[in-house]
Parts: structure tokens; C-alpha cells; sequence
């Protein structure tokens, strides 16, 4: 059996339409906002059809020496097309991108995780300095 661990992916998102891409500075000062996008497709796009599509993203950020991260947000697509006529009759498409903002006094990383309702489940992460 599988661990869950074990079904995320991940890959170079230059080349690869699944993976999130993390948009967020390399460092901050103590208790600074810290703003962070989170998109999908951002080399290659990525279908968003009733069919095919990103259905959410979750941050987290894990603090250097805890044992845990903390989810600081979780975004749901949830408009891909589709309507009471059928799929993809619809002009309504949520975009797959999240902007979060948090503050924190400790370094760590910062990890997005998304879902494909074809392809499963993906995951990025990018280090934050503090000074």
C-alpha cells in the first residue's frame, strides 16, 4: 500500500503544467508581511475544463526546527465550465492562482501542494530567509 507521501509529484514547473509555482521573496525582516502567489501552468498552461482542471492549492510554511508547518491557506476552484446545459457550456472559469499574505519571526519553507482532478496531486516548496 502506499504511503500518501509517496503521491505527490513534483518536477521542474518550467516543464512540467502541474506543479505550483511558488512567487515569493527569497528573504524578510522580522514580522514582515510576507506575500506569496501560488499558481498553477505558469510556463505551460494548464486546461481548465470541466474535464480537466485544478481543483485547489494549499500553503503551508514550516518554520526551521518545529516539527510541524502550518497551513496558512487553501484555495477551491470550483468554476470550470461547467453548467446546467453540460460541460464546458459555461463562461465562467475560476483561475488557478492564490495570493496569501502571513508574517513570521523564523525562517523555513514555504510548501504549496495542488490537485489535478486528472493527474493528482503536486507539490513545490521554496526557502524564506528572515533577517
Amino acid at each position: 500500500m502506499a504511503e500518501f507521501k509517496e503521491l505527490f509529484q513534483s518536477a521542474d514547473w518550467k516543464a512540467e503544467k502541474h506543479v505550483p509555482v511558488i512567487d515569493a521573496p527569497q528573504s524578510v525582516k522580522k514580522g514582515e508581511i510576507v506575500r506569496v502567489m501560488v499558481s498553477v501552468g505558469k510556463e505551460i498552461a494548464h486546461p481548465n475544463k470541466t474535464e480537466h482542471h485544478i481543483r485547489w492549492i494549499t500553503v503551508f510554511f514550516h518554520p526551521k526546527d518545529e516539527k510541524f508547518p502550518y497551513q496558512i491557506a487553501r484555495a477551491e476552484f470550483s468554476a470550470h465550465g461547467e453548467s446546467a446545459q453540460g460541460p464546458d457550456t459555461s463562461t465562467v472559469y475560476t483561475h488557478h492562482e492564490a495570493v496569501v499574505n502571513f508574517k513570521t519571526d523564523k525562517p523555513g519553507v514555504i510548501l504549496a501542494s495542488s490537485y489535478c482532478n486528472i493527474h493528482g496531486l503536486w507539490q513545490n516548496s521554496k526557502e524564506l530567509k528572515v533577517e
